[in-house]
């Protein structure tokens, strides 16, 4: 019996070709599927969800895939083919707002399928395998499936601007690898991610980042503009003073507001107790990211506001920790 999958394209790299201008997102997800010639015990479908740059999702589009994974039926795993630059936010926000049963896996491509050692196809090839997997068809849950490593949603990120391996889980590693005898687990597959009902948000939130000598003017100027703030700390998950006053500006004004840290593995705890330590913005009421990065944080927070009714239920969703397994 053959394993029906389908292939959810969006654009990216992989799909792209160079151009006087530059290069642009125009090969089909059907010209994807047939450049990887994919083995014959799977039977592949396709559907063109956008073809836009990795940096020209936005969370509709990801929203969009999201329905499309509930409402099919009869289909044994999804792969989408997405843009680098933000797929790992893309597989996060949809693991957390739909905590799909079917497996779904995000690859794409670092080289145009135009450049010399093109890495499409192989990718392709690995996230179609990946998609079909028994253990990722018992677990569900979004993952990632680039340079023959199967990565978890949650805790994958895109490290480096144009290696091959530029996915990478900090202080976790891959969930298995792909060999010529198939995937190696090292973790057990699935979700690890706090599931936070919804897939469509209307608010806003916005990033804001502590570094040497930032001052709270950049959220004093936005606190009337949006719904959440999300704070790139340094270290645990400190800001500088200034920003800190801000900060509690922002808090006295009800607004949610996540710390995370800028630091590429760790998360944030609540140590110092100066102004702008993290002992004292948990005291206040900022929220942890935990060892989320920023721009998932801003994410959870985005799901988190549609989710919720009332800012305690909205806290809800950043208390505990997510799966480590």
């Amino acid at each position: 019996m053959t394993d029906k999958v389908r292939v959810l394209s969006t654009g990216g790299t992989i799909a792209s070709t160079d151009a006087a201008e530059g290069a642009t997102p125009t090969l089909s997800g059907d010209d994807l599927v047939a450049a990887a010639d994919l083995p014959s015990d799977s039977e592949v479908s396709v559907e063109q969800v956008s073809q836009v740059p990795g940096f020209g999702v936005d969370t509709g589009i990801v929203a969009d895939i999201g329905r499309r994974v509930r409402d099919a039926a009869d289909v044994a795993g999804f792969v989408v083919t997405h843009g680098t630059d933000t797929m790992a936010e893309s597989a996060y926000y949809l693991d957390a707002g739909l905590d799909p049963d079917t497996p779904v896996v995000f690859t794409g491509a670092q080289r145009r399928p135009d450049e010399v050692g093109a890495d499409g196809p192989a990718n392709l090839r690995t996230a179609v395998a990946a998609a079909t997997h028994p253990e990722l068809r018992d677990a569900g849950g979004v993952h990632l499936a680039f340079n023959e490593e199967l990565h978890a949603a949650r805790d994958v990120v895109k490290a480096h601007s144009s290696k091959l391996e530029t996915f990478t889980s900090p202080g976790k590693g891959p969930v298995a690898v792909r060999t010529r005898r198939g995937f190696r687990f090292f973790r057990e597959p699935g979700s690890r991610s706090t599931h936070v009902p919804g897939l469509d948000s209307d608010a806003t939130v916005v990033t804001v980042t502590s570094g040497l000598g930032v001052g709270g003017g950049p959220v004093e100027r936005l606190v009337d503009e949006v719904d959440g703030l999300v704070v790139a700390g340094t270290g645990l998950g400190n800001v500088t003073p200034g920003l800190a006053d801000a900060v509690d500006r922002a808090l006295d004004d009800g607004l949610p507001v996540v710390i995370a840290s800028r630091c590429h593995a760790g998360g944030v705890d609540g140590v110092y107790g100066t102004t702008g330590g993290g002992k004292r913005l948990a005291e206040r009421g900022v929220l942890p990211a935990d060892d989320l990065p920023p721009w998932k944080a801003r994410l959870k927070l985005l799901l988190a506001l549609e989710a919720a009714d009332e800012p305690a239920g909205v806290a809800e969703f950043f208390t505990g920790r997510d799966a480590a397994v």
